[in-house]
């Protein structure tokens, strides 16, 4: 018994520099994958907003076509050509329906 004791008094752990070193090392991995992601999420709110906007100009056009004037949100949606009404955009008739004009709400605010 005497000499496995012995024995393991022979073996060391980690030193705690070691242990800092390593935690260090994964506090920043855990920042580069931090700022990683908050890019996709970026892009990803930029696409969806520059999607709606072509869904609401096509839907605007097939309603023209259909109905020879354009058309409010509502209407658009009671008409089948939008599923739901828009969360990015706001539809702003112009000319009796002659045309329109799409502007950005939040979070679509800064996409061009």
């Amino acid at each position: 018994m005497t000499q496995r004791l012995r024995g393991m008094r022979g073996q060391d752990g980690f030193t705690l520099i070691e242990l800092l070193i390593v935690i260090v090392i994964l506090g920043i991995l855990a920042a580069i994958v931090v700022f990683a992601v908050g890019g996709i999420t970026n892009r990803g709110q930029t696409d969806a907003c520059k999607t709606d906007t072509r869904t609401l100009r096509t839907a605007e056009e097939a309603n023209f076509a259909k109905n020879s004037t354009y058309a409010d949100m509502a209407t658009l949606v009671s008409n089948g050509f939008l599923a739901s009404a828009s969360t990015y955009h706001t539809i702003a008739l112009t000319g009796g329906g002659t045309g329109y004009t799409l502007a950005n709400v939040a979070p679509c605010t800064d996409v061009v």
